[in-house]
């Protein structure tokens, strides 16, 4: 009768669970990857790190009203969502701003590069340099292999999302203010993202 009992909640509780989150992994972004992305991710220069399974690319249900093609990032709970069809969405693991640098609003994909240099801004030279003037692209450069550039009209936020040479930090608040990913999950995305998408920015205190 015990057995019969727990197996019973056991069923009602999967149940619940599925009506809710139905998650499963996303297809692997391992076909997205050029030739140069095998080359460059085959001995990056930083540490590999095994990802909480929370933080790993999954398919999700999706409950708001965002339309299918828009990135909404939730800082709260460091995951960003790209909208599906039919009430899913791809969730990543990211790591976001720390809450004095931390950036939110609604703005669009201005454009996007492939493995981009950076250009460290005169406030990041000043709290964490001295940087040299440009760093070129590459796996130990901190955008990492991709990056969405992200315009309010026709201005330039300064903020991006984009890779990262600093995986441990997935799942934190740690970074100057940009959206952190996973070097193969920021390439998944940009494969998916068309130019002009919306990308919405939860500020802290609000969850999706």
């Amino acid at each position: 009768m015990v057995k019969s009992g727990i197996a019973f909640s056991l069923i009602g509780l999967a149940g619940l669970l599925g009506g809710c989150m139905q998650a499963t992994l996303s297809p692997s972004s391992n076909a997205s990857l050029t030739a140069r992305d095998r080359q460059l991710l085959a001995h990056p220069p930083y540490a590999q790190v095994s990802i909480p399974e929370t933080y790993r690319r999954h398919i999700v249900d999706y409950t708001r009203r965002e339309q299918p093609g828009t990135i909404l990032v939730d800082t709260n709970s460091k995951y960003l969502y790209y909208v599906l069809p039919e009430g899913k969405a791809i969730r990543y693991g990211v790591t976001v701003g720390e809450e004095a640098q931390a950036w939110s609003g609604v703005a669009t994909v201005g454009k996007v590069a492939e493995w981009p240099d950076w250009i460290p801004t005169a406030d990041i030279q000043a709290r964490l340099g001295p940087y040299p003037k440009r760093v070129a692209g590459g796996p130990a450069n901190p955008l990492g292999a991709r990056a969405l550039y992200l315009y309010e009209g026709n201005k330039d936020t300064l903020y991006r999302i984009h890779g990262t040479n600093q995986p441990e930090y997935i799942g934190q608040a740690i970074s100057s203010g940009c959206i952190r990913m996973l070097n193969e999950d920021v390439i998944d995305l940009v494969n998916r993202v068309k130019p002009g998408a919306i990308v919405v920015v939860l500020p802290p205190g609000r969850s999706a």
